[in-house]
């Protein structure tokens, strides 16, 4: 239980690089499709390395899940990236951030609506608690300006979150997660690049240098660390953490995430969300661990408001 905690807690921090490394590239004239896709592709070419071996010419296994691998290529990850790329291009990483994490409140609205049971009082606070958090994090009092574009492409990534937390509920143990992550990373790119091709998605490159704290690194720095620590290393190390503590404690760990990707962003970017954002933060936090938790309390999940088939879901998540 410990080394499994000490390496979900590594898999949060590297994933709460994603935002910093990339905003690096926004800020350089890199387009969010165009960050979005190099992403995909390097880390699916390095994950392909374990993930073949792992399938062990069971290639019908691949053909089995294929509506799995590619509806978690599609939205867990090209689409998922893609819009939580166009938030962070304009609003804070933080901010971003927290937006995509109200995906477990949708998930039990959504439920709530469409079973009308009311869910257990704990999952209800906290359901509350994150909406009362949104209100602050998104400042309608105006003392910090906020760009309601960037708001509508976080919600949309927490909407797409939630939709492949639907789509993966299920036990799923024909298929290694290494080669579902793997799978899907070839989805999304294959997706991005076709987009691009066909010019429904703008895809802009650059090769100008890049700021990282009080350091100016060249482009592959910042792009590599993206690829490298925030998807491949965040990837693998997610798994094991996942395996190790399983899935439901994993992503209860998973939470730490943001509090990664606002230091990060802090010491990377100089960015720091204003004081009545931060509350609302810690709201939006605080009110997801209460659903987490009365998900732990709860054997079946059923009596939380999440469905028990939600218990078992993949153990690869999308990455932020």
């Amino acid at each position: 239980m410990a080394s499994g905690l000490g390496v979900a807690l590594f898999s949060s921090a590297v994933f709460g690089l994603s935002g910093s490394f990339a905003k690096a590239l926004l800020e350089t004239g890199w387009s969010p499709g165009a960050a979005v896709t190099a992403r995909l592709t390097g880390a699916a070419l390095i994950l392909a390395v374990p993930a073949i071996p792992a399938l062990r010419g069971r290639w019908h296994q691949l053909r089995d899940n294929w509506l799995t691998v590619l509806l978690f290529g599609l939205i867990g990850v090209a689409a998922c990236q893609l819009f939580y790329f166009n938030a962070v291009a304009r609003l804070s990483v933080g901010v971003a951030l927290l937006l995509e994490y109200l995906a477990p409140v949708i998930i039990v609205l959504w439920l709530w609506a469409a079973s009308r049971k009311r869910p257990r009082p704990l999952t209800v606070a906290g359901t509350l608690l994150s909406l009362g958090g949104l209100v602050l994090v998104l400042d309608l009092t105006g003392a910090v300006r906020i760009d309601f574009v960037g708001v509508l492409w976080g919600i949309a990534a927490a909407v797409c979150l939630a939709i492949y937390f639907f789509i993966t509920a299920k036990e799923n143990d024909t298929l290694p997660p290494i080669v579902l992550a793997s799978g899907g990373l070839v989805v999304g790119a294959v997706t991005m690049w076709l987009a691009g091709a066909t010019g429904l998605l703008p895809m802009a490159f650059s090769t100008t240098d890049t700021r990282l704290g009080p350091w100016v690194t060249p482009w592959w720095v910042a792009l590599g660390g993206l690829v490298v620590l925030a998807t491949v290393l965040a990837y693998v190390s997610g798994i094991v953490a996942a395996r190790a503590l399983g899935s439901k404690v994993a992503s209860f760990v998973s939470l730490t995430e943001v509090l990664f990707a606002v230091i990060w962003a802090w010491l990377l970017l100089g960015e720091l969300p204003g004081s009545i954002q931060l509350v609302g933060g810690l709201l939006i936090v605080g009110g997801v661990v209460l659903v987490r938790l009365d998900e732990l309390r709860s054997p079946s999940g059923a009596g939380a408001g999440m469905p028990a088939a939600l218990d078992h879901a993949n153990d690869v998540e999308p990455v932020p």
